[in-house]
């Protein structure tokens, strides 16, 4: 699949979850994974508007940092690191343990579209990501407010 035909996929409409090997190449591989990643924890840990989303995540970062990197690389199409590591991701059943609600949510959701800001993606790509991160945020909600 060329850049073109990869640019669709996070742009197009129908395009439901991004599976192919084409968005995890679009994204750069692990190497672009790994900076988004990285970037998204160092605006959770700075940016004082994010401190509910902070405070879920503990005392350090680095394990959480991994996680998601792993999970990314694999939920895109690349290697299943997380999977290799942990089995099946049961995303909703590891996330149980902590009270997910609205504000975390949408804190989760900015802190995510400011990494990509600040990683210069373009918005069309950012709108679309944000878009599948958003399904996937919502149904980690444990908690209606």
């Amino acid at each position: 699949m060329n850049t073109s035909e990869s640019a669709s996929v996070l742009s197009g409409s129908d395009a439901l979850a991004p599976a192919a090997d084409s968005v995890f190449i679009l994204l750069g591989g692990e190497p672009g994974i790994r900076a988004l990643v990285d970037r998204f924890y160092d605006v959770m840990d700075v940016d004082l508007d994010l401190t509910v989303l902070r405070d879920v995540h503990g005392q350090s970062l680095d394990q959480a940092r991994d996680k998601l990197f792993w999970y990314l690389c694999g939920y895109f199409g690349g290697p299943q690191l997380y999977i290799e590591r942990f089995g099946h991701p049961r995303l909703r059943a590891r996330h149980l343990p902590y009270s997910i609600g609205i504000k975390e949510r949408d804190q989760w959701l900015l802190c995510m579209a400011r990494a990509m800001q600040d990683l210069g993606y373009p918005t069309e790509r950012s709108d679309r990501l944000l878009e599948i991160f958003f399904g996937v945020a919502d149904w980690m909600r444990n908690r209606d407010d």
